[in-house]
Order: structure tokens, then C-alpha cells, then sequence
């Protein structure tokens, strides 16, 4: 998030820009939010259908093209066969059944590469043209920094499945998810500014107003829980209980503590894991109703209450998603639901704390 608090300077380079250009920019930079999104519920896909390992090999450039051949096909299911994924859970696929998941993780990478040159273009014409300069141009380059670290611990994950585990880590996952969560939001930040027309600075004394305070608060709270979501995801803890409001009749399970030492539970129990994601949800639940209460009552800006009315109603549809997708013993389309509306929440308050903050 430090790429969103820097861009406070840029404001002589917004003055000087053309309202067209100004369109460009901000098309460009929304579109590619919006490719950031969708490569978010791709990867849910993917790891929900246990895709992710079913190639075995990071080749950037060759990797481009999918197998081509029947020879191709064997083979690269063949590189499948050795990992404990298929020798331990998938004894026996077909080839066919090998190709659905192929094209999960192919989809996922393949649009990884794409958001990578949607980027990289575009900005470089940008640049030269000398649409974006200064500040700006160097977050700019920084989030494309960071889209390759992404693509660089997106292989980091996988690998951590190709050798002993069947799965890949659940904390590289989260790692993965939270980096693209990220990206996601200073691409939301930036477009916003574009959008303005003119940059206007973040006043300290705007920064320590109650209402920035817990804005930003509720922004790093809902990255918490994207974070402990991912840790659901990579146990598939969203199966261990599969009933609401209480866990098999029991609001704290007895299975809670039963790995040692103690902390390893928060991380590789999958009771712990569901639990602790349920009752963080129940807190930034009370969290946002109190913000949005105290936010609507309280400013003076049209804006800003329109966005904390939007936050509480994406709320609202992701909790009933979620214990939706929980008692329905997590299928995948409301799974992908889930995570999808957990990145809307994501956006929204980014936007409710770019209201708030900008003068």
C-alpha cells in the first residue's frame, strides 16, 4: 500500500494533462482493475478445482502454447504423473479429466501474461508520449514491478506442491492472494486520481480525522480477512463444518487446539482456520455497520456517504454468500462468488477511503 500513500505528489502532473489523455489513462487503468479482478476468481477456480498443479513447470515465453499433439498431451500429463498430487489423490485419471484441470492453470497463466502486456504497452506509450511523468510514471512502474514479483510467487506457490505435499502451501497461497488483492487496490487508488481530472493533496489533518482513521481501518481489515480466506481456501477448511450459526452444534468445536505447538493451529487446522475466519467476519461486520453509521450521520460530503452506503450493502451480500457457500458444503459457483464479492468490498473501500482523504 505504500504505492497508494506516494501518490500524493502528483499533482502538477495531472494539471498539465489533456481531459482526453486523462480518458485514456483512466480507461486504461480500469480496465486493467478489472483484469486484475478477474484474475483473482480465475485463481479461485483453479485452486478450487485442484488445478493448479497439473502443470509442472513455469516457462514463460514456451509455456505461451497450450499442448498441440497428441504427443504433447501424454507428455505433459506424463510430468504429471510424478507428483505426489496425482500418485497420492488422482490415481487412475483419464487424459480427459487431465485436460479439465489443464485448462484451469493454463487460463490462469495465460491471462497472468496478457495483464502483464495490457500493462506494460500502454504504459510504455504513456511514457514516451509524456502522458505520465514524475511521481506518477514511478508507481506506474512499481505496480509493473510488482505484477512480475506476483507472477514470480504464483510459480513460488506452485512449486511448494511438486515434490511431498499434494497441495500447494496455504501460506504462499495466502501470499499470493493478498499481493494480487493489493495490486488490485493501488490500481483502484490511481485510477481514481486520474479520474478527478486535477491531483489534490491528503492534508494531515484530514489523515487524523476519526472517519480517515477507521476508513483505513476497515480497508486493512477487509485485506485480513482476504488473508485468512485464503488460508480456507488452501486447507479447504470451508469443509470441516458445514452448519450456521453454530459449528456442529458447539460455538467453540472441541478440535480447536489439537496440533502442537499451540500457534501452528491458527495456520494448519482446518477448524481453527474455519473458525477464526467466522468470528473475524462477525468483527468487521460490527466494524463497518458502526464505520457507515457514524460516517452517514456525521459528514458533509454527498460522496462520502454515498460510499460507506455502498460498503455496508457489498457487506451485507457477502456475508449471505458466505454462509450460503458454507452450508451448501462449498460448491464452486458460490465459492467463486465469495471470493469475487470479497475483492468488490476490497474496492469499495478503497473508494470510500479515497473520499474521505482527498480534499
Amino acid at each position: 500500500m505504500a504505492t497508494i500513500g506516494s501518490i500524493a505528489s502528483v499533482r502538477p502532473v495531472f494539471a498539465k494533462q489533456a481531459p482526453e489523455s486523462l480518458g485514456a489513462l483512466r480507461l486504461w487503468l480500469t480496465s486493467m482493475a478489472a483484469l486484475v479482478f478477474a484474475m483473482v476468481v480465475v485463481g479461485g477456480a483453479t485452486r478450487l478445482t485442484g488445478s493448479g498443479l497439473s502443470i509442472t513447470e513455469w516457462q514463460p515465453l514456451v509455456g505461451t502454447l497450450p499442448p498441440l499433439s497428441d504427443a504433447a498431451w501424454l507428455e505433459a500429463f506424463h510430468k504429471y504423473q510424478q507428483i505426489p498430487q496425482y500418485q497420492t489423490l488422482n490415481k487412475g485419471m483419464s487424459l480427459g479429466a487431465f485436460k479439465g484441470i489443464f485448462w484451469w492453470e493454463w487460463s490462469h497463466r495465460q491471462l497472468g501474461r496478457v495483464i502483464g502486456l495490457a500493462f506494460l504497452i500502454p504504459f510504455l506509450f504513456f511514457l514516451v508520449r509524456g502522458r505520465v511523468k514524475g511521481v506518477l510514471a514511478w508507481n506506474l512502474g512499481g505496480l509493473f514491478a510488482l505484477g512480475g514479483l506476483q507472477g514470480a510467487l504464483g510459480w513460488y506457490m506452485v512449486a511448494s506442491g511438486l515434490s511431498v505435499r499434494t497441495d500447494v502451501s496455504q501460506y504462499r497461497l495466502a501470499a499470493h492472494l493478498l499481493l494480487a488483492s493489493a495490486l488490485f487496490a493501488a490500481l483502484i487508488w490511481t485510477a481514481l486520481d486520474v479520474a478527478r481530472g486535477s491531483h489534490r493533496h491528503i492534508h494531515l489533518k484530514t489523515l487524523a480525522t476519526g472517519s480517515t482513521v477507521w476508513a483505513a481501518v476497515v480497508l486493512f481489515a477487509i485485506f485480513f480477512q482476504i488473508g485468512a480466506g485464503a488460508l480456507v481456501a488452501g486447507l479447504k477448511a470451508g469443509l470441516a463444518y458445514n452448519t450456521w450459526p453454530l459449528m456442529d452444534g458447539h460455538l467453540v468445536p472441541s478440535d480447536l487446539l489439537i496440533l502442537h505447538p499451540t500457534w501452528v493451529n491458527l495456520f494448519e487446522n482446518s477448524a481453527t482456520v474455519q473458525f477464526d475466519h467466522r468470528m473475524f467476519a462477525y468483527a468487521l461486520t460490527a466494524l463497518i455497520v458502526w464505520h457507515v453509521i457514524r460516517v452517514v450521520r456525521s459528514a458533509d460530503d454527498d460522496r462520502q456517504r454515498t460510499s460507506a452506503v455502498c460498503l455496508i450493502a457489498i457487506l451485507v451480500a457477502q456475508v449471505a454468500l458466505g454462509i450460503w457457500t458454507l452450508v451448501s458444503q462449498v460448491p464452486l459457483s458460490l465459492a467463486l462468488a465469495h471470493q469475487a464479492t470479497a475483492m468488490m468490498l476490497l474496492a469499495t473501500s478503497v473508494w470510500h477511503l479515497y473520499t474521505l482523504v482527498r480534499e
